[in-house]
């Protein structure tokens, strides 16, 4: 039996076909294409009231897209989201293994420590 997700608008029936997840550290909405798993903290989102989708003042929308017949790739969803927002906001990892203390921001700032959602910057 193949459960079809409805979109989680209060009242609209139709199948979803995004998913919608805040990203409230970085003031970011990141919409993707309907995730494997329904999440708690995620909306599902048919596509009339994905692609009017407006975020609060003052924060970004991404939007991620497969190109059409692309597979999904075997990847984390959790995983593939922390990647796209810190594309879009410009940072850099400084090398592939690196912690989250080796974060470097832009070519003059790197964060040294973090607690919570506040971060430690210095400049170089």
């Amino acid at each position: 039996m193949t459960l079809i997700r409805q979109c989680s608008k209060t009242a609209c029936v139709r199948p979803a076909s995004s998913t919608l997840t805040y990203v409230y550290a970085e003031q970011t909405a990141v919409m993707g294409p309907l995730a494997t798993f329904a999440e708690p903290h995620s909306y599902d989102l048919c596509e009339e009231h994905a692609s009017r989708l407006t975020a609060p003042r003052g924060w970004d929308v991404v939007r991620l897209e497969l190109p059409e017949g692309q597979p999904r790739p075997p990847v984390d969803d959790l995983a593939a989201l922390a990647d796209a927002v810190r594309e879009h906001r410009g940072v850099v990892r400084s090398e592939p293994g690196a912690g989250p203390d080796e974060v470097e921001y832009g070519a003059t700032v790197t964060e040294i420590a973090r607690r919570g959602h506040l971060r430690v910057l210095r400049d170089r």
